[in-house]
């Protein structure tokens, strides 16, 4: 099955990634967990409150309690996160390796590019380290 995203979540993380500019956007995925894939339906920004938003991103702790209270009284599971490399390619970097939970989630990464044109990569992390995840836009 794979994974399905939502047309309008690539324009938001897109988005995301072009406002901030020069500092990593973050946010987390939100949708439903079908077993052999997922489908990331929504996403969140957050607040980047790392102390080197530059090449760093930290949620914020509050919008991480706020999504995961919400998925129990049956709002959207939280799938995994998203951030941007604003000077570096879509692909987990060192620091995302080292920081990384390895707990199953799924992670974007949005890179520069030219207005819609940011690429975007989506990632498995889980205790071998980050996969690939092929995915396909969903029109809804």
């Amino acid at each position: 099955m794979g994974l399905r995203v939502a047309r309008d979540v690539m324009e938001l993380l897109r988005a995301e990634a072009d406002k901030s500019r020069h500092k990593e956007c973050c946010g987390i995925l939100l949708g439903t967990y079908l077993g052999a894939g997922s489908t990331i339906a929504a996403a969140l920004p957050a607040a980047n409150v790392h102390p080197r938003p530059q090449t760093h991103f930290e949620i914020d702790p509050q919008a991480l309690v706020n999504a995961h209270r919400a998925a129990r009284a049956g709002g959207p599971q939280v799938l995994g996160y998203y951030h941007s490399h604003p000077d570096g390619p879509p692909h987990p970097s060192a620091t995302d390796r080292a920081e990384a939970a390895h707990d199953g989630t799924v992670w974007a990464i949005v890179a520069p590019g030219e207005g819609a044109e940011h690429d975007v990569s989506f990632w498995r992390d889980d205790e071998s380290g980050f996969t690939a995840l092929p995915y396909a836009i969903d029109d809804g």
